[in-house]
């Protein structure tokens, strides 16, 4: 096809000598023509760029949703864990605290009871003591009262003996002498009785 110049592709006589100017559908006629081709994979290569960009908007939107959400599992798996974990924990603590306070309670209990043993015995202890110094001290006054009269006899017949005797010093010295001797076997025999 041969090419006509610019003016006279654009302009025409008509019948009357005027020019006129070229339709607009010729011009795209003409266009078409000439890059129609090009214009049109142009377009297709537009539109194949379009559909793989969508494509791999799509494809990348999917992948960032698909790591969001397994991200999001994942928090909410390890946030569920550590709750487990937590809940156990303040269980066994829970737990131990309450054994712990049986323990005390028991050991309270015991340490009262070993308390009241203690102060049972001591009471006992204190009565038995009382009681053995009340003996003691009945068996003390009894020999007292008896080495008393022996010695209140015996003073009796050395004075009994010594005013029918006149007073003689050498009875006397020997009354005394029987009155040590008597008195000193009675000390062996409360010291026996004592021990």
């Amino acid at each position: 096809m041969a090419k006509n110049g610019p003016q006279q592709q654009q302009q025409k006589k008509t019948d009357n000598g005027a020019v006129a100017q070229a339709a607009p559908e010729s011009i795209d006629q003409v266009r078409d023509l000439l890059f129609g081709g090009q214009m049109r994979m142009v377009e297709a290569r537009i539109q194949n760029l379009d559909e793989r960009l969508s494509h791999e908007t799509n494809a990348m939107r999917a992948e960032f949703e698909r790591q969001v959400t397994e991200l999001d599992n994942g928090i909410k798996k390890e946030l569920a864990r550590q709750t487990e974990r937590l809940v156990a924990e303040r269980t066994k603590r829970v737990e131990d605290m309450k054994a712990l306070n049986a323990e005390l309670k028991d050991s309270l209990k015991s340490l009262e009871k070993r308390h009241t043993n203690l102060e049972e015995a001591a009471g006992l202890a204190d009565a038995e003591l009382r009681d053995h110094l009340m003996r003691q001290s009945a068996a003390l006054t009894s020999d007292i009262n008896r080495t008393s009269e022996r010695i209140t006899s015996e003073l009796s017949r050395i004075t009994n003996q010594l005013q029918s005797d006149k007073l003689d010093a050498s009875l006397i010295s020997q009354g005394l002498t029987e009155l040590a001797a008597k008195l000193v076997p009675s000390q062996a025999g409360k010291k026996q009785a004592r021990a």
